[in-house]
């Protein structure tokens, strides 16, 4: 094609708005461009890093909650499922000064989360533990007697 190439044509300038492809296009640049601030601008809700572990006798859970405070944390349990939510709240700041030349932007982002873990086991939610230091809530939740006499190793061959 002469004058450019096919796809950059199917693709369409950003100023043709009658392309039904630019729409498109605008969406897609502003991902990529949220993408370095972070998704949870973009979607209202932030991942939630976690760790789960295992014992003979219980089951150990982390989260990196950085930023969160402690109030905004609930854990529950529902029969085999504990679910960890909470909220992390924003802050932005803008200053500038034309004379001096010192600009500072700080942003921080905000949302809601929610982690749910089912287990093969009934949870008793009097036994299970919850501690939230430096920003890390780590959740314990002890194994019945049932549980751990139920499990059995299988040999791989």
């Amino acid at each position: 094609m002469a004058g450019g190439s096919w796809l950059q044509s199917l693709w369409g300038d950003k100023e043709d708005d009658k392309n039904p492809f630019v729409d498109l296009r605008k969406r897609i640049d502003s991902l990529f461009e949220d993408f370095d601030q972070g998704l949870p601008a973009l979607a209202g809700s932030f991942a939630v890093r976690s760790n789960v572990s295992e014992t003979d006798s219980e089951v150990c859970m982390t989260a990196d909650l950085p930023g969160v405070e402690q109030k905004d944390i609930d854990v529950s349990v529902t029969d085999n499922r504990i679910t960890i939510k909470g909220e992390k709240r924003s802050e932005k700041e803008e200053k500038k000064e034309d004379k001096g030349r010192e600009f500072h932007r700080i942003e921080r982002s905000a949302g809601s989360f929610q982690r749910t873990m089912t287990l093969p086991f009934k949870i008793d939610a009097e036994t299970v533990k919850a501690d939230f230091k430096n920003g890390v809530l780590t959740v314990t939740i002890p194994k019945p007697a049932g549980a751990v006499a139920e499990t059995k190793k299988i040999e791989v061959k």
